[in-house]
């Protein structure tokens, strides 16, 4: 029978030094200096590594606080691409868009703007290169008045873009031209009117100029955004990124996109809030078959620094043609919908493909889409 060696006593506890923190080697004698002053003094910030008890430190505190914004994510209110991004998008994050012209990239980003400020939980602020305020306002208008109802829309409420247009305008000459006309005396769009009174002073509207909305502007306006709502989640919504200027300006585009882009992730980290880009296609991705990730243009940093990249795609251009060769009406069917593929997410899965059929005259998609069931075409199998 063997017995068990007694069980080796337990060293007592040195006492603490004076200033020193639990789990904490103390400070060296010998004349240096203690890890806990490491740091580098630079022009600007000073360089400081905190170490991981530091963070996990502060983060305890953090969650005592209640200040767990980061982790919540922000529904974008179309439902198949929250739940494959697990929820949606959260501070810090950089979310790209791509696709060709006429994909329906910036009514995705304005209706995904839209949902967020609806949803209550942030404020959204879109800004815009290629139009101006009045017009994103118009485009609200049709898609409010589409996606008040079931989809699809009903022609006896739903209110076409044009439409729109010839709304303001009979509104106005209807009142021969009072000071004081009301767009609400309209019965046509006072719906959508008053569906936007209940969320827009959370959806920020703001034409991008080529001269002054570049990103050291931008993080003054979000840091002064910080300033007035130190806790309100905000989503940054850029149309589109190849648009914003860089100061100076760089000798090519490639250096541009890759200097716009690194300022627009670093502006999400260090500000906290989620910045979603709508980013053009190069001229090798208009011409495939397929648009892919590595088709953006610009710079191979869109793929490195961005957190998530979503990438349009007409149906009817990637579908196998199997699918639609011996169905004439099934092709005609595909050119309603638009392909939304989860190239990258850091978060989840990717190369998810996902599809949302097209109201464009109302300037909305329907954001029940679904999950694509037929066969699609991939470059590298297919050359048609």
């Amino acid at each position: 029978m063997t017995t068990e060696p007694p069980p080796t006593p337990a060293l007592p506890l040195a006492p603490l030094a004076p200033g020193q923190r639990a789990g904490v080697a103390p400070a060296p004698t010998n004349g240096s200096r203690s890890l806990d002053d490491w740091q580098a003094e630079t022009d600007t910030n000073p360089l400081r590594p905190r170490s991981a008890m530091e963070v996990l430190t502060g983060l305890s505190e953090k969650v005592s606080r209640g200040a767990v914004t980061e982790y919540q994510p922000i529904p974008l209110g179309m439902t198949p691409l929250d739940r494959t991004l697990g929820g949606g998008i959260r501070s810090g994050e950089l979310m790209l868009i791509g696709g060709a012209q006429g994909a329906g990239k910036t009514t995705m980003a304005l209706q995904v703007a839209r949902n967020i400020a609806q949803s209550g939980q942030a404020n959204a602020l879109y800004i815009c290169f290629e139009h101006d305020e009045d017009y994103l306002l118009n485009r609200l208008m049709a898609m409010e008045s589409a996606l008040a109802g079931t989809m699809p829309p009903a022609p006896n409420t739903g209110v076409r873009i044009q439409d729109v247009r010839r709304e303001v305008l009979g509104t106005w000459m209807a009142q021969e031209g009072d000071v004081t006309a009301d767009l609400r005396a309209n019965p046509r769009l006072r719906p959508a009117i008053d569906r936007i009174g209940r969320y827009g002073q959370g959806l920020f509207l703001m034409r991008g100029s080529a001269i002054n909305t570049n990103t050291s502007n931008l993080r003054a306006l979000i840091e002064g955004y910080r300033r007035a709502a130190p806790t309100r989640p905000l989503v940054v919504f850029v149309d589109y990124l190849q648009r914003v200027p860089a100061v100076p300006d760089p000798p090519t585009e490639t250096e541009r996109v890759t200097n716009v882009v690194a300022a627009l992730k670093d502006l999400a980290l260090s500000l906290g809030v989620a910045v979603v880009c709508i980013v053009a296609a190069d001229r090798e991705g208009l011409k495939a078959a397929r648009l892919r990730n590595h088709h953006l243009r610009g710079s191979s940093a869109l793929n490195y620094e961005s957190d998530v990249i979503l990438i349009l795609n007409e149906k009817y251009n990637i579908v196998a043609k199997v699918n639609i060769e011996f169905n004439p009406y099934q092709a005609q069917r595909f050119r309603d919908w638009t392909i939304l593929t989860v190239e990258k997410n850091r978060s989840g899965r990717d190369a998810v493909d996902l599809e949302f059929e097209k109201h464009f005259e109302f300037s909305c998609f329907d954001p029940n889409g679904r999950q694509v069931q037929e066969k699609l075409i991939e470059e590298r199998l297919y050359n048609d």
